[in-house]
C-alpha cells in the first residue's frame, strides 16, 4: 500500500466483522526521562482474535493479507474474540 497518498487516491470501502490468527503487532509509546522524548517499544505474538466491522477510506488494498498482517494492532486480550466469520 502507497503511504501519504494524495486523499483524492483514497477509495472508501468496508471491511466485514473477522476472526482470524496470524502473527502481529504491538506498538507502545515508553517516555525516555533522560532525553524527555518517546521511543516505540513493539512486540509480536500469535493468538485468534477479531476486527469489528469497518468503514474507511485510503488507497486501495493491493494484498489485504499481507498488508493486514503487517500493521499494529489494538485489541481486547482479556476477551480477543467473539464468536464471528473465520478468515
Amino acid at each position: 500500500m502507497t503511504e501519504n497518498a494524495p486523499t483524492a487516491e483514497w477509495e472508501d470501502h468496508d471491511h466485514e466483522r473477522l476472526v482470524h490468527t496470524h502473527r502481529h503487532f504491538h506498538v507502545t509509546h515508553n517516555h525516555n526521562e533522560m532525553t524527555g522524548g518517546f521511543e516505540h517499544l513493539s512486540s509480536a505474538h500469535e493468538h485468534e482474535h477479531d476486527h469489528a466491522p469497518l468503514h474507511h477510506a485510503h488507497v486501495p488494498h493491493r494484498d489485504f493479507e499481507h498488508e493486514h498482517a503487517g500493521e499494529a494492532h489494538v485489541h481486547d486480550h482479556d476477551q480477543p474474540t467473539a464468536p464471528g466469520e473465520r478468515r
